[in-house]
């Protein structure tokens, strides 16, 4: 009997002691769970998921980039790929005559179907990518034709957005900034407009590989509407394509952006038409300056000519040097001609008014010698009277009046100042004198109609060429 005893008494013992251990672990476990709610302010079950982490599992899942060869266009082997293109000008930022190019930022827009990409999807919504996955996937090599500098804009990371949509179809967008070669004409400058185009074209795919065309034919591009030039008024923007040809690798396609620009005339008004006109203008100011002011005349018309040849001067040095003749050099040079010969003109004025003066003069010391020499041949060539201030007029008029007298002496002359000698010939010569003295004041007379004609010649043809070359380039 004490063995079965010795049994129970074990038995409730250990029955008392798994009891007292279960409740001490449940009182461990509650308060274990009130300490993580009072950390956490939830429970560990209801914690929100990482969308993240799961998004990206999810595209990793979705594209499959790394079970296909993208560096094979879609479809390889088969038909030529379609790829449609759409650009949007942000701003046409500089022309510059001097390197015949411009500066254009776009944004331009590729769009292609690749059945790799396609995806599984229950709203039928697209995917959006920046640039990272674009060196992942194949994309069209488009470049610009003629170009001398294109960047992508990196700032604050690089402008790439690729658009990924469930049937596989793809938008590739880019940011850049490219400057490109245009081929000017200046046979019209400053009146004249301007056509540059912007090409694009694949650099490795032919046409029997890679299609390019415009997806919506004009409407594919698109203008803000806030792009201005100084110095241009942008008149048109359209689009075109053609074929490429070249010998070594064969046929491309080729998309053109063409923009006509035309040329604001008010700068160059300002800057180089009036002031040539003013300084033609005032060459002829000379010709109302007295031909005796040698001084005046001469720096007038030399200030005249080298104003002109610094306005000549400006503006080719900001032109290229171009071997033909440009719009502007035409009414430069003109201009010019026409403050040179005003120079001219007061040379031939002072060359002729010096000849003229020499003439007088020897004409006035031949005349003070003949007057000065005594008559002493007879009567029946010439008579010598005294003249008294006493006699009339019809006296003077009647030979009966004059008496035959010797030659009067020097002394009476000199004592007697109110007589005066008159010889009367009538000899070939006085003729011949009086002749010469006629011819003298013409030569006179004509020295100042040069100064005289010159004022309405000059400006008349002035507006005769301004009118002609205005109505020829306007």
């Amino acid at each position: 009997m004490p063995y079965p005893k010795q049994f129970l008494i074990l038995v409730l013992f250990l029955g008392s002691f798994g009891e007292c251990r279960s409740k001490h672990s449940t009182r461990e476990r509650r308060w274990t769970g009130a300490v993580e709610t009072q950390k956490h302010g939830t429970s560990l079950a209801k914690k929100p998921p990482d969308v993240t982490k799961s998004r990206r599992l999810k595209t990793e899942q979705l594209l499959k980039v790394d079970d296909h060869d993208f560096t094979m266009r879609p479809a390889f082997g088969g038909p030529a790929i379609p790829v449609g293109v759409d650009v949007q000008v942000e701003s046409l930022d500089s022309i510059s005559e001097v390197d015949m190019d411009f500066t254009i930022t776009l944004y331009l827009r590729h769009y292609w179907k690749d059945e790799r990409l396609s995806f599984t999807s229950t709203t039928n919504k697209s995917m959006t990518f920046d640039g990272r996955l674009v060196k992942k996937i194949w994309v069209p090599d488009v470049f610009f034709v003629h170009s001398k500098r294109s960047f992508i804009h990196d700032t604050t990371t690089e402008n790439i957005m690729l658009r990924v949509f469930p049937d596989g179809h793809v938008l590739y967008s880019l940011r850049v900034t490219v400057t490109a070669a245009c081929n000017m004409d200046f046979s019209r400058f400053p009146l004249d407009s301007q056509t540059c185009s912007l090409e694009l074209e694949s650099y490795a795919y032919t046409d029997e590989d890679l299609m390019l065309y415009w997806k919506s034919g004009d409407e594919s591009l698109s203008i803000d509407e806030k792009i201005s030039l100084s110095q241009f008024l942008i008149q048109k923007f359209h689009t075109t394509s053609r074929l490429a040809f070249y010998s070594s690798t064969g046929w491309y396609n080729r998309l053109y952006i063409n923009f006509t620009l035309r040329r604001h005339i008010f700068f160059f008004l300002l800057q180089t038409y009036f002031p040539a006109t003013l300084m033609v203008m005032l060459s002829w100011v000379s010709f109302w300056i007295d031909r005796r002011a040698v001084p005046a005349r001469v720096s007038l018309g030399i200030t005249t000519v080298l104003t002109m040849s610094t306005i000549i001067t400006g503006v080719n040095a900001s032109m290229p040097r171009v071997s033909y003749i440009k719009a502007v050099d035409i009414y430069l040079w003109v201009s010019f001609v026409f403050v040179f010969l005003s120079v001219l003109e007061y040379a031939a004025v002072n060359y002729l008014t010096t000849v003229q003066e020499r003439r007088e003069r020897k004409l006035r010391d031949r005349a003070v010698r003949e007057q000065s020499l005594p008559c002493t041949c007879g009567m029946s060539h010439t008579r010598t009277m005294m003249l008294d201030g006493t006699y009339s007029e019809a006296d003077t008029n009647s030979l009966a009046g004059y008496t035959e007298a010797p030659m009067v002496p020097e002394e009476v002359v000199s004592e007697k100042q109110e007589h005066m000698v008159v010889h009367l010939s009538v000899s070939s010569e006085s003729t011949n004198t009086k002749k010469k003295g006629i011819r003298a004041f013409r030569i006179m007379q004509n020295t100042h109609a040069i100064d005289k004609y010159s004022r309405m010649i000059f400006p008349g043809a002035y507006i005769i060429f301004n009118i002609i070359y205005w109505s020829v380039y306007c």
